[in-house]
């Protein structure tokens, strides 16, 4: 049997067929990465990391694997184990600067990226760094109990600050994994089109009342908008790409796609400014100076089935069962036809 069939029907999932033939890693350097699959198969609770050496021969025929076109998928449930930090499933992945040398630990500075301004900013691998991205989302969780900001959403691409608990109990400010920023893509069921934006995400402690995500469109709205976008938005199953690009102490951001306009935005890391230029006066004065870095790209679920208090438990539906949620419309899923980790480049 040459081929294995990691679909039911077209109408469940876009990108529809999966072969064994050939892999992720075939078609895609993925020497720098680790990815995060919403499974168990070690059965210890929590969500399976393939490790970089692991990922190069790894696939799942219904969460990362290749489609008839050479293209990269990832799909999440809505109902599936999660990370130890979060209620959201994803299947994604997380940038490996050490590649295949294990004696360089995950936190360490040697595979992570660090801004400019980083008091020991000369010890790091890497300073700033690019990604770049050509995707489509082939379908997003259409069942909430609550309509709330990350209901109906998925996050294609982020940089993550590391959670360090040493740096924490220094005190000054860092070491609280945070985002300084998620690409999201958001279609409420109803709309004809969907919405491109990125938030920044206040770097203070978790249980500060002042921590939030500070949403910039792209195309369409902002996830607070529950207007249909029509025309000004990117419909299911349309290209765009996104470059992140952090040279010294700044974040350029650039987003493309066919028949739109190129939006362009820069923000410093390291300061309180943000990306109008304005000072914000909640976040942190030194922004993510102290911080260390990393890449993620793929599908990171952003409709919790967890129902309770705050913006970020929707209340989505789910049963834990694939077949059952899948042809529900439970999940989501993303397709990369691009994805390209380099150093960063001058804008």
């Amino acid at each position: 049997m040459h081929k294995l069939v990691a679909c039911v029907s077209l109408a469940l999932l876009a990108s529809a067929c999966a072969s064994t033939s050939e892999k992720p890693a075939d078609k895609f350097d993925l020497s720098h990465w680790k990815i995060t699959v919403p499974l168990d198969s070690d059965g210890n609770g929590k969500a399976d990391d393939i490790n970089t050496k692991e990922l190069q021969s790894y696939q799942h025929p219904d969460f990362f694997y290749l489609d008839n076109q050479g293209n990269l998928v990832f799909t999440s449930p809505n109902k599936a184990v999660t990370t130890q930090t979060s209620s959201n499933t994803r299947s994604e992945l997380r940038q490996m600067i050490r590649g295949l040398d294990t004696s360089i630990g995950t936190k360490s500075y040697g595979n992570n990226f660090a801004l400019a301004s980083h008091p020991d900013a000369d010890l790091f691998n890497q300073i700033g760094g690019r990604l770049d991205a050509t995707l489509k989302v082939n379908h997003v969780a259409k069942n909430a109990k609550h309509a709330k900001k990350p209901a109906y959403s998925v996050v294609v691409g982020q940089i993550h600050a590391g959670k360090d608990k040493e740096l924490i109990a220094e005190g000054n400010g860092f070491g609280y994994g945070n985002e300084p920023i998620k690409i999201y893509y958001k279609k409420w069921p109803e709309h004809n089109t969907g919405s491109v934006f990125w938030n920044y995400e206040r770097n203070l402690a978790k249980d500060d009342p002042d921590r939030t995500d500070i949403a910039y469109p792209v195309w369409g709205n902002t996830w607070e908008n529950p207007a249909d976008p029509l025309d000004d938005g990117i419909a299911l199953g349309e290209e765009f790409s996104y470059t992140i690009n952090v040279v010294g102490n700044v974040m350029y951001l650039t987003f493309s796609a066919a028949n739109k306009e190129t939006v362009n935005y820069q923000i410093d890391l390291s300061n309180n400014v943000d990306a109008y230029g304005e000072i914000d006066k909640k976040d942190n004065p030194a922004g993510y100076t102290g911080d260390w870095h990393y890449f993620k790209a793929g599908a990171y679920n952003q409709c919790s089935t967890k129902d309770a208090d705050g913006i970020w438990y929707a209340g989505c539906s789910g049963t834990g069962n694939w077949v059952t949620d899948k042809a529900n419309g439970d999940y989501t899923s993303v397709t990369f036809s691009a994805l390209t980790l380099s150093h960063s480049t001058q804008p």
